[in-house]
């Protein structure tokens, strides 16, 4: 039995393909079309799915579409009425999609894909406790899911056992804590529905100096993790913008231009919002614990994304266990969409394979054989060194302990927002200089962004204060103890940016200045290669762990294909590509016939 599940038209538009329950390929848009978080309708991604199983859309006996679209009309139409006629642009704006596609999605999809047969809509927040349950390693365990918004819900928590899932509480918009956290995403300057993160790694540098002044004016916060916002701040219902005057005299000025320099003011503020979050993330684990009585957690959505909250929840909360979704925000309803439609539309027995669970390291997506790699290189009559497969490892380690930058493009395209080890950017974790490197003349990006580590599984405890998996890097941990470097009387009294270039460990390229790390436990099961090279790095140079991050430049998607990777690496300074079995050096490369400098646009920042 095929199932396909689809998510679309709000962000990271994907695709999943189901067969006899087992997650078989999933893949969002964007790295198709190029296109970053793009939303469209997955085509593409689609046609991957199929492609990759050998099907075609005749063959499906299901498509599940991830949440309810006249649910969410009804939540649209009731917000504009209650402000009207102060929400009426965008209402306008967003009738024409709703008119054309959205409201008549049945006959979208079937008319599209040229399908007759049974489709059915789970709600957002079900597609989402779908995905963080289902393919977890848990018989039994509480669900929390937490986002912008589905069709009304903005938070939920519920129970999963076997092959049900109940949801037993929810809140409701306009109250949201992944709305709170965009709305300060907007006003420091940063791109909503895609640059949260950014302001999760910008708030190390700043003290919590407004906490009190959200949890007063902003968000009431109950014991048990409940809350509501105070709508007088927030646009996001009536106005195309997050927030309002009232906001912005609140903290004393108009949002941050894009691009424009930050300020203590923002970092501060980045702090401040990261502080209140964790403490509602925790305090709504604890009151999920109480209420469910169980020993795991599973969670999805957006705000799950929240590694640094997910870190502490899993130190100073309840749970014994917890398991986040890789594909954690809307692309991930595309699987959660699928696995209702196997497990309860069809009704079929769940059974948990120990502790593994089912998502195959997330390496869902595309992959190129050798000759379909070789057949490029030629076609392009791009210079490149073949490699017997022995010799990988070897090579890769000895380049990125001369503090080369490595592009790595090998086996099946991860599915969710993070490069976990097949297209990666990969560095020397002990170099001071590789992070300053990596983001400025490489990634192109703001120079206070960290960097992951990815450590061997079985060696994550001696690097990380951590004694669980996260294959995934959803969890931050400190660097140990013994790992880390005291900080001068002169260096402690450094304020904001001037913290970055503190050496804080003996793996600095990965030390976040808190001391802190995201952190990929790289298993052997899942990526054979990739943990290979670590455990040749650390053989042979003595560290398990490097650096890892997106082959990807800022505003670009992770490359999919071949072609994208060579041409990131030749609009960046990654000294080298192994592309399969394929080395490729940066020095023997002639440049790309009629291309421009990327770098140039971004050297401003």
């Amino acid at each position: 039995m095929y199932i396909l599940g689809i998510s679309a038209f709000y962000h990271d538009s994907a695709a999943c393909l189901v067969k006899d329950g087992e997650i078989v390929s999933a893949a969002q848009e964007e790295r198709f079309t190029r296109k970053k978080h793009d939303s469209s309708f997955p085509f593409k991604a689609i046609d991957f799915c199929l492609k990759h199983s050998g099907i075609e859309v005749s063959d499906l006996d299901l498509v599940a579409f991830y949440d309810k679209p006249f649910l969410k009309f009804e939540r649209l139409l009731e917000t504009y009425v209650t402000y009207a006629p102060i929400g009426i642009r965008p209402f306008i704006k967003a009738m024409p999609l709703w008119l054309k596609q959205k409201l008549s999605m049945k006959d979208y999809i079937q008319k599209e894909l040229n399908y007759d047969g049974k489709i059915i809509f789970p709600e957002h927040h079900e597609s989402h406790a779908a995905s963080a349950f289902y393919p977890s390693p848990f018989q039994e365990a509480a669900i929390i899911t937490m986002d912008g918004v589905g069709e009304w819900t903005t938070t939920s928590y519920g129970i999963g056992r076997g092959n049900e899932i109940e949801l037993l509480e929810e809140i409701k918009f306009p109250h949201s804590l992944g709305l709170l956290y965009s709305a300060f995403t907007y006003y420091t300057g940063f791109k909503v529905n895609s640059a949260e993160y950014k302001v999760m790694g910008l708030a190390p540098y700043g003290e919590p100096k407004y906490k009190d002044l959200i949890l007063s004016e902003l968000v009431d916060v109950k014991d048990d993790g409940s809350f509501k916002l105070n709508m007088r701040y927030f646009n996001y219902c009536a106005g195309l913008t997050m927030t309002n005057r009232k906001f912005n005299r609140l903290f004393g000025g108009e949002p941050r231009r894009p691009e424009s320099k930050l300020t203590q003011k923002e970092m501060d503020l980045a702090r401040s919002l990261q502080d209140v979050t964790e403490e509602i993330v925790l305090k709504i684990g604890k009151h999920v614990h109480k209420e469910t009585g169980m020993k795991n957690l599973t969670m999805a959505g957006g705000v799950a994304l929240n590694c640094v909250a997910n870190g502490r929840l899993l130190r100073e909360g309840p749970f014994e266990n917890i398991w986040i979704q890789p594909a954690a925000g809307d692309a991930g309803g595309a699987v959660g969409a699928a696995l209702t439609g196997w497990y309860r539309y069809n009704d079929k027995p769940r059974i948990v394979d120990g502790n593994r669970d089912a998502q195959h390291g997330s390496y869902l997506g595309p992959e190129f054989s050798e000759k379909e790699i070789l057949n490029f290189l030629n076609k392009e009559g791009i210079a490149y060194h073949k490699l017997q497969s022995d010799e990988i490892s070897k090579v890769a380690a000895g380049l990125i302990a001369q503090e080369k930058v490595i592009g790595w493009f090998q086996g099946r395209m991860e599915f969710g927002p993070r490069a976990l080890g097949a297209r990666s950017i990969l560095g020397d974790a002990r170099s001071p200089k590789m992070q300053a490197l990596m983001n400025l003349k490489v990634k192109f990006r703001e120079g206070f962004r960290p960097f992951a580590p990815a450590v061997l599984a079985e060696k994550v405890s001696d690097y990380f204060e951590l004694n669980t998996d996260s294959p995934y890097m959803l969890l931050v941990a400190n660097v140990k103890k013994e790992r880390q470097k005291k900080m001068s009387e002169k260096e402690q009294q450094l304020f904001g940016i001037d913290k970055l270039n503190v050496v804080r460990s003996d793996i600095p390229a990965v030390t976040h200045i808190d001391y802190s790390a995201r952190i990929q436990t790289v298993h052997k099961e899942t990526n054979p290669m990739f943990h290979d090279l670590i455990s040749t790095f650390d053989k042979d140079y003595g560290c398990a762990v490097v650096i890892n991050t997106s082959f990807n430049v800022r505003g670009e998607p992770i490359v999919c294909t071949p072609a994208d990777a060579y041409k990131c690496f030749m609009r960046t300074n990654i000294d080298h590509l192994i592309l399969g079995n394929f080395l490729l050096n940066k020095e023997e490369q002639k440049p790309l016939e009629g291309d421009i400098d990327w770098r140039v646009e971004f050297e401003l920042d």
